[in-house]
């Protein structure tokens, strides 16, 4: 995932679908990227 590298990221997971604090732990993985915020919502 070089195209995440040094760079900040907001990440809005889907409750339904693929929870915010699961994208965040494989985002993590990439050297240089700060998660800036991580949630969960509920689309309706």
């Amino acid at each position: 995932m070089t195209t995440l590298n040094n760079k900040k990221v907001i990440i809005i997971g889907d409750r339904d679908g693929i929870p915010g604090p699961a994208i965040e732990e494989c985002v993590k993985t990439v050297d240089g990227v700060e998660v800036v915020f991580a949630s969960t919502e509920c689309f309706v």
